[in-house]
């Protein structure tokens, strides 16, 4: 049955700001456990500099211990570079290229030292890398909902940045709560406002929440037409180049209970997705 909804679970921004190092096999575990629930896309590691994310500098190791023999999810790797996404493209299990760009100019130095103008050139590099490797581009708007940097933001600033991401070809665009700042509000208002004008690009969640407030947030992004959600389980992570006091990542658990309490078809298996819940607290309890 075709799911009416997206969920990409993200054990990669779960454990990307986790200082221990997680054994490459405890990763794997986890991450098959992830594979046997169903979800669209599992974002599950990325191909950045060591020095910049430690946490990830196994994720070739960890892609050659997966078991993609009986499922359905599709792989993301993060890149913030062209030598990035070169690598992940050597890898065929991989269906997916993740670009994080900021319309925060501050953030985006932070985040892949690089200003807004040289990411657009390497976004648009590697979106000709997708089409010539056969992958699938999600960019990622960081700071779609509000910037603590001291950049201007507006509603107008991010309607200019999706007219010109359009044009470069990106289909797949999440917006990004990097912070945490959004609102139902705010949230319902971009949707509904981007997704009439760009109906060929698929408009994505990434929101970051407190456990309280994360289930109005899902609600309002998917009255407004949302229909792709990013989530981990128990909310765990962060993105380390943000704000010290930031939130959690959107938690999984509070997707599918909405999904379910709303009978949504999400194609999610309840025991599956039992067990890789436990799989996330072995891996995070042992830290």
């Amino acid at each position: 049955m075709k799911s009416a909804v997206k969920i990409i679970e993200c054990p990669r921004d779960a454990l990307q700001g986790i200082k221990t190092f997680v054994p490459t096999e405890a990763k794997a575990s986890y991450i098959n456990a992830l594979l046997r629930v169903g979800f669209d896309t599992i974002d599950f590691g990325s191909f950045v500099a060591p020095k910049a994310i430690p946490q990830m500098r196994d994720t070739a190791a960890v892609l050659s211990l997966l078991d993609l023999s009986e499922t359905n999810s599709k792989l993301l790797a993060i890149v913030a570079n062209e030598r990035g996404a070169r690598e992940a493209c050597e890898f065929e299990e991989i269906n997916c290229l993740g670009f994080p760009f900021s319309i925060s100019e501050n953030f985006q130095m932070r985040n892949t030292h690089k200003t807004i103008a040289q990411s657009v050139k390497v976004l648009d590099a590697i979106l000709n890398m997708g089409v010539q490797n056969n992958k699938e581009v999600v960019t990622y708007m960081s700071m779609g909902f509000g910037n603590p940097y001291g950049n201007p933001w507006n509603v107008d600033i991010v309607g200019e940045w999706t007219e010109r991401l359009s044009k470069m070809g990106v289909k797949t665009l999440s917006l990004s709560d990097t912070i945490g700042c959004a609102t139902p509000e705010s949230i319902q208002f971009l949707f509904s406002n981007l997704i009439p004008q760009y109906s060929h690009i698929e408009f994505g969640a990434h929101l970051h929440t407190t456990y309280a407030t994360a289930i109005s947030k899902i609600e309002a992004a998917f009255i407004a037409g949302c229909r792709r959600f990013d989530g981990a389980i128990k909310g765990f992570g962060g993105c380390p180049m943000a704000k010290d006091e930031l939130t959690g990542n959107m938690p999984t658990e509070k997707v599918l209970s909405y999904f379910t309490t709303k009978r949504i078809q999400n194609n999610t298996k309840a025991m599956s997705f039992e067990s890789a819940y436990n799989s996330a607290l072995q891996v995070f309890d042992a830290l």
